[in-house]
């Protein structure tokens, strides 16, 4: 196998993990899907480590919320959690789920 092959394989599988794509042949669609469960589970938790006070602004409502984020905007495979996070963050404010941060919040939560 050519390492052009492999990487095209490992992409694949990415694609179907963070971000529901087909099943690449040879994996358990259940076990794959359940998998691809735990990584959306721990990109928040990695979010809200990263946001504390946003975890704790949002409260209960995190964990909902996160997942309604993550369906419709997956993390792709090569974007760093931080970048996520501020992708979060900015789908929170319009949606008016939480209220726009003054200028200083924003350039202090763009920093870490």
């Amino acid at each position: 196998m050519s390492r052009a092959e492999l990487a095209a394989q490992q992409a694949a599988l990415l694609r179907a993990l963070l971000a529901d794509g087909p099943v690449p042949p040879g994996f358990d669609t259940a076990r794959l899907r359940v998998e691809a469960q735990v990584l959306r589970r721990k990109h928040g938790r990695v979010l809200a480590y990263q946001r504390p006070e946003l975890a704790e602004q949002l409260g209960e409502r995190f964990g909902p919320l996160f997942a309604e984020f993550n369906a419709s905007r997956p993390k792709r495979d090569t974007e760093r959690s931080g970048a996520y996070a501020d992708a979060f963050v900015a789908w929170l404010i319009e949606g008016g789920h939480v209220p726009k941060p003054k200028r200083g919040l924003v350039s202090r939560l763009r920093r870490r």
